[in-house]
């Protein structure tokens, strides 16, 4: 029972000190939902990204997959091409308002646009996670190994409501309401940057260009 407990301590501190960043990421999400920006393609997205980092994390443990640090940051170049491109948009608020396009589909909104978009930024700010992760694997039998996968969509869920408690607060609704759509272009530059420096990926190209 002692050791079910040290996993479960370990899962939860290792997610919380590697998605801190992804609150403020959903309270922008969740403040700019409208007609076709949903809150279920913000929920499905951080799932899909994340279950992207924990497949990548399995295949680092088990050898299958070994990626440099400063190659799993070129995934920083998402984030900012995405903020580059809301910038250049001219009609971003018709756009945004634009009426979602109904499809017979039960799987439409998993695999539309917008939850796509949320996924690739989820997925492209992992690198923290794999880094922690692999190494948070090691050792562990496939039960614990379960339980921490298990710890994870919990939080992520509980990280999902925080970001939309946080989004649905009155004062701060309503500034991110107003202003998200000018601020959220230059959170994702200044995201895809961030994951380029840390993860030394800036180094890299500069050895590379010498």
């Amino acid at each position: 029972m002692g050791e079910l407990w040290t996993t479960l301590l370990a899962a939860v501190i290792a997610f919380a000190a590697t998605n801190i960043d992804d609150i403020f990421l959903l309270t922008l999400y969740f403040s700019q939902v409208n007609g076709s920006f949903r809150k279920r393609h913000i929920i499905l997205g951080q799932y899909l990204g994340f279950a992207g980092i924990l497949a990548v994390s399995a295949l680092g443990f088990f050898g299958a997959l070994v990626i440099p640090e400063p190659i799993i940051g070129l995934l920083g170049i998402a984030p900012i091409f995405m903020g580059i491109r809301r910038l250049l948009r001219r009609d971003v608020d018709e756009e945004i308002d634009t009426p979602p396009v109904k499809s017979d589909s039960s799987f439409a909104p998993i695999f539309s646009p917008q939850t796509m978009t949320v996924a690739l930024v989820t997925f492209a700010n992992g690198g923290d996670n794999i880094s922690i992760y692999i190494p948070l694997f090691a050792g562990k039998t496939p039960s614990e190994i379960g339980v921490m996968v298990g710890t994870f969509a919990v939080l992520l869920a509980l990280w999902c409501y925080l970001g939309y408690r946080l989004g649905s607060y009155p004062a701060l609704g309503r500034l991110l309401e107003r202003y998200g759509h000018l601020i959220v272009p230059f959170v994702l530059i200044g995201l895809g940057i961030y994951i380029l420096a840390e993860s030394g990926t800036f180094a890299l190209i500069g050895d590379l260009v010498k």
